[in-house]
């Protein structure tokens, strides 16, 4: 069962199944929620997400995306700030997990199938090999 956690390890997250989608996004929201260039994601089934500890250490912020005016839902931890899924009511029955907290083994074998808003990349990154490219999260 893949697994990972949030910087400090209080909370621990793992999921059963594989993901519907490996992407990541060039949207000014997903940059700054990163904090990087990009986001990097893994779409899993909303159910299939397990807190294994650190539940009572999660906090939620709420954010409006411009791009696409879809309220997302953003799930952190409250001691160290790392971001460790987000839901949004426009994409239901779905979680996107953020590939960076997960174990080394799961982010080797999850290479990003597609890029969602291609045209906000930085200037100085370069595309992902034979992913898709997206102007809109479609």
């Amino acid at each position: 069962m893949p697994s990972g956690s949030c910087l400090c390890g209080a909370v621990q997250v793992s999921y059963t199944g594989s993901p519907s989608l490996s992407f990541v996004c060039h949207c000014n929201g997903c940059k700054k929620n990163s904090g990087s260039v990009f986001s990097s994601n893994l779409a899993i089934p909303y159910d299939s997400l397990r807190v294994a500890s650190g539940s009572d250490m999660l906090k939620t912020f709420v954010k409006t995306y411009t791009a696409t005016g879809n309220v997302g839902v953003n799930y952190f931890c409250t001691n160290c700030g790392t971001t460790l899924w987000m839901e949004t009511r426009s994409v239901p029955g779905t979680r996107f997990l953020k590939a960076g907290i997960m174990d080394v083994d799961t982010i080797n074998w999850s290479r990003p199938t597609a890029e969602f808003f291609s045209p906000n990349r930085t200037a100085w990154a370069a595309a992902i090999y034979g992913a898709s490219q997206l102007r809109t999260m479609q």
